[in-house]
């Protein structure tokens, strides 16, 4: 990034553009689809948000530090728990997210959709 990291506005933004997997640019490389912050009416940073699949494995990796160990080895309640909270995230609106957090939970996909189906039909009693 060509903007100083010391920046107020940098140093506000850069804990929420690394947990969602953003890169942080220097307003002038902004593209299109970029944002560009701007501080008292001067343009200070750019956000490259990342592509939706990636934004799902920054969101896993994240799940597992919150936990202190690979998703995987979670107890089976706490991964229904997981399951829940990445569907209030949108984990599986992205292509292949139930695949992909299945092969990070360590279960099937068959198991995914049970553990959606059971949350879903809870909240419907």
């Amino acid at each position: 990034m060509t903007e100083p990291a010391d920046h107020p506005l940098v140093a506000a933004v850069k804990p929420l553009a690394d947990a969602m997997g953003a890169e942080l640019l220097g307003p002038e490389q902004a593209q299109a689809d970029d944002v560009v912050l701007a501080w008292e009416g001067q343009d200070v940073i750019a956000v490259r948000l990342p592509q939706l699949s990636d934004s799902l494995d920054h969101i896993l990796a994240a799940m597992e530090r919150r936990h202190g160990k690979p998703l995987a080895e979670l107890d089976r309640r706490t991964k229904q728990e997981v399951v829940r909270t990445l569907e209030a995230r949108g984990a599986f609106s992205v292509r292949h997210g139930v695949e992909t957090v299945a092969g990070a939970l360590g279960v099937s996909r068959f198991t995914v959709y049970n553990y959606l189906n059971r949350e879903n039909g809870s909240k419907g009693e």
